[in-house]
């Protein structure tokens, strides 16, 4: 159960407060961390067992901001997202391998070369177009057999 923010209170809420998860994936996320198998990946991983209990700290800030509307919940929920995104972009950050563009190339919308538009008219996708177009098949005739994940 998620709590309801009226529209004309959105303005009251921090900036960043779209990077709040449900409650629910906080304790999720818990659980899964402090599992036997969780505890063997990090291991294995980082050669020691990883320390879960922010998002047991996120989860109880949560459940009191859902409770009392609490920004300061809120606004340690935000900082704990904002620190694991980070975290997660480190890599990306203090990569010096590759140079960072400003903008698109120049041809970057240029035509693709033949062979590939030849192998792109023969794919299954552009065969199913075809039948689609030609209404030998209809949009909800027969479930899909192509699943994209």
């Amino acid at each position: 159960m998620e709590t309801e923010v009226a529209i004309e209170e959105l303005s009251n809420h921090p900036k960043l407060s779209w990077l709040v998860r449900p409650c629910e994936r906080y304790k999720e996320e818990y659980g899964d961390c402090t599992s036997i198998k969780a505890k063997f990946h990090q291991y294995f991983i980082y050669g020691e067992s990883r320390d879960c209990s922010q998002w047991k700290k996120d989860y109880e800030s949560c459940i009191n901001y859902r409770k009392t509307k609490d920004m300061e919940s809120l606004e340690s929920i935000i900082e704990s997202e904002k620190n694991r995104r980070n975290e997660r972009l480190l890599g990306h950050y203090r990569n010096t391998v590759w140079e960072k563009r400003d903008s698109p190339p120049e041809d970057w919308n240029k035509e693709l070369p033949e062979w590939f538009e030849k192998e792109r008219e023969m794919s299954f996708l552009a065969l199913k177009c075809k039948e689609l177009k030609e209404g030998k098949i209809s949009d909800n005739s027969t479930p899909s057999t192509c699943t994209i994940l």
